[in-house]
């Protein structure tokens, strides 16, 4: 009883949520019922007994994908009134080719026959021994181990892909040239030092301290007294 209250409460506000997507102005408003759409469908995932599926949702689209979206719609600087110039442009070819997926699905919703074998066929049982995430582990890693890598290969070649496409080769850039380092040549000179030898035997001349370089102010104190003695005269 509770568990179908919950589900029909969650899918309610799944729908809604993903009118409010599209039928949204603001773009940030839209992100923000996304993130809202993809917590509810977790929920279902949950009634449903799929916990790994609704943590992966959680954690990619809501955590990754709608937080990646919502940092991009608040940091461009959006013209809102070219938008609608450019929705009303596009709307009968959006119009028509909505029409099409409609009547795509009403074709194949009404040729759809129930087998009448139907009824024999059984769902594979639920082990209970095995945790669920384990039993997709195990499928997954095991019978589709090679569509799993092959997947994952294709993900990094479209991610070197994106990042070879975006490149620009700025001239202003420094960039490090290992070779011209590795071949350069220092200013110091070693020197081999015997052991006990002085500067002065080496003929090496230590530089002064900054107090000893500057030249000492010459004092003329002899006629300093003369002056004053003529000028104790004077008066």
């Amino acid at each position: 009883m509770i568990a179908g209250l919950a589900f029909y409460a969650f899918s309610a506000v799944l729908i809604a949520s993903a009118v409010m997507v599209v039928t949204s102005r603001n773009p940030v408003h839209s992100v923000l019922y996304l993130i809202l759409a993809f917590f509810n469908a977790a929920a279902l995932f949950l009634i449903a007994g799929a916990e790994f599926l609704a943590m992966i949702l959680v954690i990619v689209y809501v955590g990754a994908v709608a937080v990646l979206f919502l940092f991009v719609v608040m940091m461009l600087d959006i013209d809102f009134a070219r938008l609608r110039e450019g929705f009303q442009r596009y709307a009968p070819i959006g119009a028509v080719i909505g029409g099409i997926l409609f009547l795509e699905l009403v074709f194949v919703l009404g040729a759809w026959q129930s087998s009448g074998q139907a009824g024999s066929l059984r769902l594979n049982p639920v082990p209970t021994d095995v945790h669920n995430t384990a039993a997709i582990g195990r499928v997954l890693y095991t019978e589709y181990v090679f569509l799993f890598q092959a997947a994952g290969l294709i993900l990094l070649v479209a991610m070197i892909g994106a990042i070879v496409l975006t490149h620009r080769d700025r001239a202003r850039s420094r960039r490090q040239d290992i070779d011209v380092q590795v071949a350069r040549r220092t200013q110091l000179d070693m020197a081999s030092v015997p052991v006990g030898a002085s500067i002065g035997e080496l003929g090496i001349l230590r530089p002064l301290p900054p107090e000893e370089a500057k030249p000492k102010a010459v004092t003329h104190g002899h006629g300093h007294g003369h002056d004053d003695h003529g000028h104790g005269g004077h008066h």
